[in-house]
C-alpha cells in the first residue's frame, strides 16, 4: 500500500491522504481518501480520460467541483504510474 499526500489549491488550501493499493491478481487498484469517506476500484484497463471524468463525478458528492478536478487529476497520475 502507498499513501500520498493530495495538496490542494483549489479554493482553500486542504491535504488529504490518499491511499492506493494495488491488487495485481484481480488487475485493480483500490483508491481511499479517509478525510472524506470515500473509495473506488479501478480496473487497469480503464481508460485514463474517462478514468478522469468518473473519479471527478463521483468525487464531487463529496468535496466542491474544483477539488474534485484536482484531486481526479492526481489520483489518475498515481494509478498510471503504478
Amino acid at each position: 500500500m502507498k499513501i500520498r499526500k493530495a495538496h490542494i489549491t483549489s479554493g482553500q488550501l486542504k491535504t488529504y491522504n490518499v491511499y492506493l493499493h494495488e491488487n495485481k491478481k484481480e488487475y485493480k487498484t483500490l483508491v481511499a481518501v479517509p478525510d472524506i469517506e470515500w473509495s473506488i476500484s479501478i480496473a487497469y484497463e480503464d481508460e485514463k480520460a474517462q478514468l478522469e471524468q468518473s473519479l471527478e463525478q463521483s468525487l464531487m458528492e463529496r468535496v466542491e467541483t474544483d477539488e474534485a478536478r484536482e484531486l481526479a487529476l492526481k489520483i489518475v497520475h498515481w494509478v498510471t504510474e503504478m
